[in-house]
């Protein structure tokens, strides 16, 4: 994933503590996790524990959604094609993230804020960070995903990254903490996001995948289906699905050539 950023302390000429060391992380073994259980109460276990018990997933988001002003979009719903339902966003970056997400052919079920980690910090101070979301993967494994804002990443959340990185490493978790996607696709997976809904597929993509057996212009694929008008949904359905394969680090357009296959492999969760 090409957008992660390196979670180290950056320096600061007022900080002697910070001068681009990596941080000290809290032990995994001590770090808290709290989270909503399914009466709507209120939880807390240790870290591992819950990782590899609970279904954070399935948690209501542990913080209400603040509204802050000057934000240029604020908090919403996106429907994601992974639970087959609505999940809240707080800001611009955390959506296109829980897009990306929804997009990846290795997420299985997204969440928005389902677990706070707390830990001690200097002279016994509890701290408490929630990352904006969590995927579980194919594989079993949780990924916990705080998204940098258009300004990158603030110094506390670098350093808040540090321990969280380390408590997922340890309960065979995964942690990012990501900037913006490349605009180009960034807007190529909004659009084909726009077709996600498996209404789309209108009962095509057997013709639409015999129509791509082997490398085809867009154009020329959509044409030896049938009607444009029914059958470009279907395309797009299929590119969102991974059912159909073609580039992405190009604008999208009726010469992209297409090809169908088998769900990619690649995605945000490496």
């Amino acid at each position: 994933m090409r957008n992660i950023i390196t979670i180290h302390e950056k320096p600061q000429s007022d900080d002697r503590s910070a001068r681009g060391r990596v941080l000290r992380c809290a032990d995994p073994d001590l770090v808290e996790a709290h989270f909503i259980g399914e009466a709507g109460e209120a939880a807390q276990m240790p870290w591992l524990q819950a990782a590899s018990e609970m279904r954070l997933e399935d948690c209501a988001p542990v913080w209400e959604i603040p509204i802050l002003k000057g934000r240029r979009v604020g908090p919403g719903w996106w429907w994601t094609a992974t639970n087959g339902g609505m999940v809240r966003y707080e800001f611009g970056a955390m959506r296109t993230q829980l897009m990306m997400l929804d997009f990846d052919p290795q997420v299985v079920a997204v969440a928005c804020r389902p677990v706070e980690l707390r830990w001690r910090g200097r002279g016994g101070r509890t701290i408490g960070h929630a990352p904006h979301l969590m995927a579980r993967l194919t594989d079993g494994s949780g990924l916990l995903i705080d998204c940098a804002g258009r300004l990158g990443a603030g110094r506390r959340l670098v350093q808040r990254a540090a321990h969280v990185d380390a408590a997922a490493t340890a309960a065979g978790w995964h942690y990012r903490l990501v900037g913006r996607p490349s605009q180009v696709v960034e807007a190529n997976v909004r659009w084909l996001a726009g077709y996600r809904h498996p209404r789309c597929a209108q009962g095509l993509m057997p013709g639409v995948s015999r129509s791509f057996r082997t490398s085809t212009a867009l154009l020329d694929g959509v044409a030896a289906v049938g009607d444009p008008i029914a059958v470009w949904p279907a395309v797009f359905h299929g590119l969102w699905r991974g059912l159909l394969t073609a580039p992405l680090d190009t604008p999208l357009h009726a010469g992209t050539r297409a090809v169908a296959s088998a769900p990619s492999g690649a995605g945000v969760a490496q």
